[in-house]
């Protein structure tokens, strides 16, 4: 029962990892099997006969994609994917830009006895971070088949004093790499899609910080076919540590200097790159109509303008009795 695909290409073939959980001696030990064929089904099947027990797809719960084939596309792999339903919808998403043979082996040598790991790393009661997109395979094919968003992948990495970490996201336009934004995006993506955010800890010049809430407002107008958005992104906050005398009105001008020097940043690179991972098209589904819904990447996105307002609010100050306002 493999936990773990990983899909690569050589030549014109696919080249497939999985990692799997075998019982040894009252443990679980991992084992590497790599195949090849033209097609998915096509190299399961060829390990399958190779091997003493069936191989179930159904059990696979995190996919790694090189990041070169990404970059080619992943429309005909999610297709098939989808269209075979050998793997779940639901199953994770993420890219590695190292030697996949390499990756697997290394990280097989890491973690034995348990095989769990990469899917721990994205589990929420484990070692998920806001920081980290969560992409699952029904959104990626759904992005590939919109006209008003697309999607953004993790990149994951070896550590090198932890088993993995995290680089940034891997923004997919209609089913191709073509551009990437840092964690520190990546947390603004994951608060702007109002996915909780909640636990990671900001640190300003003269105080850090922990986000314990967020939440996003809209507002949508089209004017003479030019497209405005407005979002309010609210931001409930505890003060964890102070370095000197630090007022709470310093405090919330220093986090939303930050954050939107970080927004300004990652839009300015979406926009250049007509990815809109941020979904800002959906805001406008009703503002036009289907005939010019599919030139939203090409036409109205570019020149959106997307004003971002960030309101802090300090609900907690924990131990800080000096804090003022």
């Amino acid at each position: 029962m493999p936990v773990v695909l990983g899909v690569t290409t050589e030549e014109d073939n696919y080249k497939v990892f999985l990692q799997v959980s075998e019982p040894v001696e009252e443990t679980l030990e991992t084992r590497i099997i790599i195949g090849e064929g033209k097609t998915i089904n096509h190299v399961i099947d060829n390990i399958s006969s190779n091997m003493e027990s069936s191989i179930d797809l159904l059990h696979v719960k995190v996919i790694i994609v090189d990041h070169e084939l990404a970059k080619q596309g992943l429309e005909d792999l999610i297709a098939g994917f989808m269209r075979s339903r050998d793997v779940s919808s639901k199953v994770l998403i993420a890219t590695i830009k190292e030697d996949m043979n390499h990756f697997f082996q290394s990280m097989n040598e890491q973690i034995i006895p348990s095989s769990t790991t990469p899917l721990d790393f994205f589990e929420k009661n484990a070692g998920w971070n806001p920081q980290i997109a969560l992409t699952r395979l029904w959104q990626v094919y759904k992005s590939i088949h919109s006209r008003t968003y697309d999607t953004a992948l993790p990149i994951i990495s070896l550590g090198e004093t932890t088993t993995l970490e995290q680089v940034g996201s891997l923004v997919i336009r209609k089913g191709k790499a073509v551009e990437e934004i840092d964690p520190n995006e990546t947390l603004l993506y994951n608060a702007l899609w109002e996915n909780s955010v909640q636990g990671m800890i900001e640190i300003l010049d003269e105080a850090s910080i922990m986000i314990l809430g967020n939440w996003v407002n809209y507002d949508s107008k089209l004017i003479n076919g030019q497209a405005y958005l407005t979002a309010d992104l609210n931001l409930n906050v505890t003060v964890l540590e102070t370095i000197g005398a630090e007022t709470k009105r310093e405090i919330k001008k220093q986090l939303k200097e930050l954050l939107q020097k970080r927004f300004n940043k990652m839009f300015a690179k979406l926009q250049s790159s007509e990815a809109d991972i941020l979904g800002t098209g959906r805001y406008f589904r009703n503002k036009l109509p289907n005939s010019e819904l599919k030139n939203w990447r090409s036409e109205y996105y570019p020149n959106l303008t997307f004003q971002l307002d960030i309101h802090v609010d300090i609900q907690n100050e924990g131990n800080l009795k000096t804090l003022t306002n």
